[in-house]
């Protein structure tokens, strides 16, 4: 156990603790516990709409998974994360002002509420509530694995202590706290981020030797490791470009992101969060993954490539500063689970109970319901967790990929396609998914193409033909 490293860890988690407290104050203070609950009552400012976007997006797939795999596939694995540089400046571009001004006028908090607004199908609101429970508990169980190992590296603990005592901390804020718990929390948490990717950084650089010396012996070591196309040439150029759709532009498809395009306070902020957010997210992306290819030297053999980041700063700052660094993955962690539970648990409450189940529940009701959704949801997932995979990046990405496949369209083409219709959204949700589940069972990364791209294509395919085949039978809700 590392006491040096823990102190400044655990400073950081009691200032999460504090702020969760402190906004509980907002809930319970609030003229509607849904919207300021579920959404933060459309008061996020460009500093702090930029900051969630990013904490909520980089997780542990950045800051464990990725200098994981990138430890193992080298410089290829930089140039696939570098994909990630334009998500939050695409996603508020796309979306931007018409969603915040279509989600509002749908009276929507959550993802799920927009859909229900723009096509009026009690189908697609249940269908969608499905979606998200099911692609979402593979997206936190990475989360809590991802936190299980950075503490289990930090303290010696057993991974299952380690699992249990990251359970607790992210439960209780969440549960308190709300979306605003989770909106200023994720800005200290992408504050704490970017500070630590950078001292990170230039502590391996300078524990190698420089980058010159670095680059000699990987190459020494495996040429291939400096190539685009991985160490065994696995990773093809068509590959790569698919890969840009996953983790760039289909990012618009995931609902724990759209969802913060309709919480900003105000024009100006949305362009604040465009500068902001671009910048930071290419710096922590470059970065945090390009550490993962250094630590290959810094620290050779390495079995299990989820430890890579915490090893590494153990190894490369003293034990004080590497406390303080290593908040930056767990900062990554908390701010994406706190959103991914949220949005789950919105669904459940929101998007379920309150439409089809109690359509008037009280004030009351609600605020005890979402309590025992959210805290229930994040038990399931640590008894889930407790058996994890080798490499938790895989279980993100299978997230990302079903969500993209699911949403993408619906959201995009009903916002900017007036003939979309409630057929067109439905037959391209139901494609996405089924063709999604059984590429990624029986064909994944068909054709050498990461697996998300033929149930995106397909599902595009069905919107439009649907649509079109039953122009008279619906009206367009959205734009009547």
């Amino acid at each position: 156990m590392n006491s040096m490293a823990m102190i400044p860890l655990f400073a950081f988690l009691i200032l999460i603790f504090i702020v969760g407290i402190y906004t509980a104050k907002t809930v319970s203070k609030s003229d509607s516990f849904v919207q300021e609950y579920f959404l933060g009552s459309r008061q996020l400012g460009g500093f702090i709409l930029a900051m969630t976007m990013i904490a909520t997006y980089g997780s542990a797939s950045s800051f464990i998974g990725g200098p994981g795999a990138a430890y193992t596939y080298g410089l290829s694995w930089v140039l696939l994360a570098m994909s990630q540089v334009v998500t939050g400046y695409f996603v508020l571009l796309i979306l931007g002002k018409k969603f915040a001004i279509m989600s509002r006028k749908y009276k929507a908090v959550t993802l799920i509420d927009y859909l229900q607004g723009r096509y009026g199908s009690n189908k697609i609101t249940v269908l969608s509530a499905i979606s998200i429970i099911l692609f979402l508990f593979s997206a936190m169980i990475a989360q809590w694995v991802g936190g299980a190992r950075l503490i289990e590296s930090l303290t010696g603990l057993s991974y299952e202590t380690a699992l249990f005592l990251f359970a607790i901390s992210v439960l209780v804020y969440v549960t308190i706290g709300g979306f605003r718990a989770v909106a200023i929390t994720d800005a200290i948490q992408g504050v704490v981020m970017l500070g630590g990717t950078l001292i990170l950084l230039i502590a391996t650089i300078m524990a190698g030797g420089g980058m010159e010396k670095i680059m000699m012996e990987l190459q020494a070591e495996n040429p291939n490791l400096l190539s685009p196309h991985g160490p065994n040439g696995e990773l093809s150029a068509k590959y790569i470009s698919s890969f840009w759709i996953l983790v760039g532009v289909g990012v618009v498809g995931l609902p724990q992101v759209a969802v913060r395009a309709m919480s900003y306070k105000n024009s100006r902020s949305l362009h604040r969060a465009l500068i902001i957010g671009t910048i930071v997210v290419g710096s922590i992306m470059l970065g945090m993954h390009l550490i993962g290819v250094l630590a290959r030297v810094v620290l050779p053999g390495i079995e299990v490539a989820d430890k890579v980041m915490p090893l590494l700063a153990l190894e490369v700052l003293p034990p004080w500063l590497a406390g303080i660094v290593l908040a930056a993955p767990m900062a990554a962690i908390m701010s994406t689970v706190d959103s991914l539970l949220l949005i789950v648990s919105s669904a459940i409450v929101k998007d379920v109970y309150m439409n089809f189940i109690n359509k008037d529940a009280k004030e009351k009701q609600i605020k005890t319901i979402s309590f025992w959704v959210t805290s229930l949801t994040g038990i399931l997932v640590f008894l889930m967790a407790l058996s994890p995979p080798e490499l938790i990046i895989w279980l993100n990405l299978f997230s990302f990929g079903g969500l993209e496949a699911v949403f993408i369209w619906p959201i995009v083409l009903g916002l900017y396609w007036k003939k979309g219709n409630s057929a067109g959204a439905l037959a391209s949700m139901v494609s996405g998914l089924v063709a999604y589940i059984l590429f990624h069972s029986f064909a994944p990364n068909y054709l050498d193409m990461n697996t998300v791209i033929f149930p995106i294509i397909i599902s595009f395919f069905m919107y439009v033909l649907a649509s079109l085949a039953t122009q008279s039978k619906h009206r367009m809700d959205g734009f009547k």
